[in-house]
């Protein structure tokens, strides 16, 4: 499996897009909030010859779904994510104008919902549907044993972990999330993040002082 990573937005976010030998692809979490950062994407695509066949997302926060209305419109595929946080859509606007920005374009609604055990499917590659809340309720993790690696969103990070301080955020349900959710996969998983550098879950379980 290919992964390529994009840094986008203001915040700024990593969005993924992932492929095989089929050039079958998937696009997590969508952040291009700019023209020029849409741009990017499609070039992208299209210089790989590659199919969108889904748009993941981690979770529904602002800063990874700006660009799901783009891959919609672009590709034809709905969003897919947890139901449990879909109380948050309504409300991307107003967090906008708290940020001091305004929304790029209107969000489009969950196309289908995505639970724990449930898996993506692309070309030959299959991504698990781990749920993971407690950043937000309906964190999710797309986990792929073949290729030893996961996509968490903002669940865990290099050295960190994602901020409870958001609406519905349970710290001590997080910290449950990652010990047995994600701890438990091998040490080698390579661990790639909603923000910042990519690390290993083996990295995590020694160094990180969350769980110390």
């Amino acid at each position: 499996m290919t992964v390529k990573c994009f840094e986008f937005n203001m915040f700024p976010v990593n969005t993924y897009v992932l492929s095989d030998e089929t050039n079958e692809a998937v696009i997590i979490d969508a952040g291009c909030y700019y023209e020029d950062e849409q741009e990017m994407l499609k070039q992208y695509i299209e210089r790989n010859g590659l199919k969108v066949k889904h748009l993941l997302n981690t979770h529904l926060h602002l800063d990874h779904i700006f660009g799901n209305a783009f891959v919609a419109r672009e590709y034809g595929v709905k969003p897919e994510a947890s139901a449990d946080d879909e109380f948050l859509l309504p409300k991307v606007e107003d967090y906008c104008r708290m940020f001091g920005f305004k929304l790029n374009e209107e969000t489009p609604s969950i196309g289908n919902y995505l639970k724990e055990g449930d898996e993506i499917r692309f070309g030959n590659t299959v991504l698990k549907v781990i749920q993971a809340p407690g950043h937000s309720p309906g964190s999710l993790v797309y986990y792929s044993g073949k290729d030893n690696c996961l996509f968490c969103g903002d669940v865990l990070f290099r050295g960190s972990i994602g901020r409870t301080d958001l609406d519905k955020g349970d710290y001590h349900q997080l910290i449950n999330s990652i010990s047995t959710k994600l701890f438990v996969l091998p040490d080698q998983t390579i661990v790639y993040t909603g923000h910042g550098e990519s690390t290993t879950i083996g990295n995590e379980k020694m160094n990180n002082p969350f769980f110390r």
